[in-house]
Parts: structure tokens; C-alpha cells; sequence
């Protein structure tokens, strides 16, 4: 029986591999040769705090990817950002390769979201599949992957046809703002690139994103009349700022909950007789007295959207409930942009279908479109009008944004195996 079943083993491995090229098999015999490489790579970033404002730590995670995109033949620069956005900038890698042949643009980031006054958590094991530390699965295991699939494709002599352009921002966790100046350069590249490939957390081996929901803002003020809260209700003295705030938000609720992707949280809510809030809105406080009817309120909160026309279609109706104003008050509702939606699109789709192919030759089963108001906005989204988008081709794990966050490196050899092998496929397709 034991004979039996070594035999059949050794068998679909060999059929498995029958469905990949002599090359393609160099390719993957490397990255498993390399992979106490590949993560001792990942302990030493994941030990360097770089939260999004610790630009030293940020500087510090890029110096050390820099050096390992010069070791194979990319060129590589920081771009640096004005002084006014407070930000590190980002590290940018080049490769030029044959003329008419799709271009790929390579993303992820060097940020976390762990500042230097959230407590650390340096990288450890807890068992031979699971790994803890900051930044671990976002996105420094991303980052690696990423690493590890290049590093293997210069050792094979696989990148000779290949132009590819690596680019790991210094922000995604807290960008710089306005986003039209930290996000310029990245645009640029963008611009001049065919296919965008993401390697923001992969949710296992058989899902990745060809859509991203975009993310905006929204705040509603209201003013109204004030007085004893005898009169509430009356003509005389109306319903107050606060029934009128709740009143919209509510109306949003009732109108628009029920359409897909589409949500809208209010995550500040704030009425009485005297309003403070800080400049970026993030934090406020008031006074008041329950005899009095409120004569302020304020509530900000985010907007989430799979395409720029539901954002502009949710607005219209949310600014219609808004002007809809209760007796002795007035609402006023204003809109802030922030990240672009990565909509679905055939191009995307295609991707889809070369990875799923890549999955399925490697023996480790389909490869399918993920839900997209299942991830948050994401750089991607800032290129995606502009090339073909495939994301979350990056580490597994759980518990992202959280100190007991996690990659799960049973996958992780998979990950950088597919990851090598699309990256390949798609450098040697020919422009249209």
C-alpha cells in the first residue's frame, strides 16, 4: 500500500509538471532552493519599524529592497517627496527589456500601519507554518514575494524579453495629501505600462482581486434654530440640528443600503449648543444642555464604491436627501475625493484567466476573481484606468492592521512560485 501511494505521488507530480515549460520548471526549482533567502529577507525588514510617518524606517526597508533589485540588473531611484506632504517618498526599480512586449508595472509598499509609539512586534515563528510581526503579511511578505519571484526569473535567464517596473511606495497606509502630488510619479509610470500587478495580501492560493472598491469622504453640517426644548417640534423653534442630522443619515440608510458595493459609514457624529472639532476632522467635542435644542451638528464619514459612476450616482441622492430640510434647520453636504475605485474590466478578467492557467499547470488548483467589497481601497486603484489590474498576488496570512498579524508560510513558496511564473508569461506576450 505504502509503495502504492509513492507511486501515485511521484506520478501526478510528474504530470503536474508536464504542464509547465523546461524553463518554467527552472524557475520554479530555484525559488525552492532559495527560500530560507526569501525569508530571512522578510525577518530583516519586518524588524525595521516603518510606519507610514516614520520616514526613517521607511527609508531604512527601502534602502535594503533597493539593494536587492540592484543585484539583479535594476536600475533603481528614490523619488522623493515635497517636504509640505511629510512623507519618505518611494522606492522605484526599472527594468527595460525588448521593444513590443507588454510592459508590467510591479506594485507594493514599504509603510505599515505600526508607528513608533505602538508597541513592536519583531518577527517570530509560532510553528512551522506561521509566522507574527509587523508588517509581515502587509506587505513586506508582498514585497519579498515579489523579490523572490525577480530573483528568480534573473537567475534562470528568464528576464532577457522582460520591461518591468517595480514601484514601492513610502505611504499607501496614510498617503501623502493632495494625492495628485504623491501619487504623480506613480501615475507616470503607470501611463507608460501595459499590466499592473499588486502584490498586496493574497486571501489563500485561490482568490485575487480584479476590482477594488474606491473610497471618498463626505461631511454634513446643520445648523438650526435654537431655544428651550419645550418648543421642540413647534413652528416657532423647529426640530433641531441633531433630529436633522440623524434624520439624513438615517434617509441614507433607508435609500441607498441596499445597493451593491456601494456603503457609506458615518464615523463622527457630533450636535449641541457649541461644536469643536480639529482641522482634519478626526476628532471633535461639544457642549450642551438637554433643555436646549441643538442649534449645531456634524458628521463625517467615508463613501465606498466600485465604480466612479455609483460614486456620482450615490452622491446625487445623498445630496437630494440632504436638501430635504426639516422645519428651522439646514443641511449642507460636501464631498471629498480620496482613492479612485479599480473597476471590473474584461482586461482584468483576462488576467484572471492566465493566472488561473498558471494555477492550475502548478497543481494547485483554479484561480478565481475575489469579491471586491471584500478589500479596502488600495494603490492600485490609482493606476487602474490607465492598464490592465490584477491584485492581492502578494502573502497570506490573517490579522492585517493588527499586532498579532500573521503570514502563512506553508503558502508562501506557492505564492512566489506563481508569482514568478505569471510575471514571466505576461513579459513575453507581445503588445497589441
Amino acid at each position: 500500500m505504502k509503495l502504492r501511494l509513492t507511486f501515485l505521488l511521484i506520478l501526478a507530480a510528474i504530470t503536474t509538471h508536464a504542464q509547465l515549460s523546461p524553463q518554467e520548471r527552472k524557475i520554479i526549482d530555484y525559488v525552492n532552493r532559495n527560500l530560507p533567502a526569501a525569508e530571512q529577507l522578510l525577518i530583516q525588514t519586518v524588524n525595521i519599524n516603518s510606519g507610514t510617518l516614520n520616514k526613517e524606517g521607511v527609508r531604512r526597508t527601502g534602502d535594503i529592497f533597493r539593494k536587492e533589485f540592484d543585484k539583479i540588473g535594476f536600475t533603481t531611484e528614490w523619488v522623493n517627496l515635497p517636504d509640505s506632504l511629510n512623507r519618505a517618498g518611494h522606492l522605484v526599480a526599472v527594468r527595460k527589456g525588448a521593444n513590443g512586449k507588454k510592459r508590467l508595472l510591479l506594485i507594493g509598499h514599504l509603510d505599515t500601519v505600526f508607528e513608533l509609539d505602538m508597541k513592536f512586534s519583531p518577527y517570530t515563528r509560532l510553528n512551522d507554518s506561521t509566522a507574527t510581526g509587523q508588517g509581515a503579511n502587509d506587505m513586506k511578505g508582498g514585497d519579498v514575494i515579489m523579490i523572490a519571484a525577480l530573483q528568480a526569473l534573473n537567475a534562470t535567464g528568464s528576464l532577457k524579453d522582460a520591461s518591468i517596473i517595480a514601484y514601492l511606495t513610502g505611504d499607501e497606509e496614510k498617503p501623502g495629501l493632495p494625492y495628485s502630488v504623491a501619487r504623480a510619479d506613480f501615475i507616470a509610470k503607470a501611463k507608460i505600462s501595459d499590466i499592473s500587478l499588486g502584490f498586496e495580501g493574497a486571501q489563500g492560493l485561490n482568490t485575487v482581486a480584479t476590482a477594488r472598491r474606491g473610497s471618498s469622504s463626505w461631511t454634513l453640517g446643520v445648523t438650526a434654530k435654537t431655544g428651550h426644548s419645550s418648543g421642540v417640534f413647534g413652528r416657532g423653534s423647529g426640530y433641531g440640528a441633531i433630529y436633522e442630522a440623524a434624520r439624513v443619515v438615517n434617509s441614507f440608510r433607508e435609500e441607498l443600503s441596499a445597493e451593491k458595493y456601494l456603503t457609506f459609514n458615518p464615523g463622527m457624529f457630533i450636535g449641541g449648543t457649541e461644536i469643536k472639532k480639529d482641522a482634519a476632522l478626526v476628532r471633535g467635542e461639544t457642549v450642551s444642555k438637554t433643555n436646549i435644542i441643538a442649534p449645531e451638528a456634524l458628521v463625517t464619514g467615508d463613501l465606498r464604491f466600485i465604480t466612479e459612476a455609483q460614486k456620482e450616482a450615490a452622491r446625487a441622492k445623498m445630496s437630494a436627501i440632504a436638501a430635504q430640510n426639516l422645519n428651522g434647520t439646514k443641511s449642507s453636504l460636501t464631498f471629498s475625493d480620496g482613492y479612485p475605485a479599480m473597476s471590473p474590466t474584461a482586461g482584468n478578467n483576462r488576467l484572471v484567466t492566465v493566472l488561473d492557467k498558471i494555477s492550475r499547470d502548478m497543481g494547485i488548483g483554479a484561480t478565481n476573481a475575489g469579491d471586491p467589497g471584500s478589500r479596502g481601497a488600495g494603490d492600485i486603484s490609482f493606476v487602474a484606468q490607465y492598464t490592465d489590474c490584477l491584485d492581492g498576488l502578494g502573502a497570506s496570512g490573517g490579522g492585517s492592521h493588527n499586532p498579532g498579524e500573521t503570514i502563512n508560510l506553508k503558502q508562501f513558496p506557492y505564492l512566489v512560485q506563481r508569482a514568478a511564473l505569471l510575471i514571466y508569461r505576461l513579459s513575453l506576450e507581445d503588445k497589441e
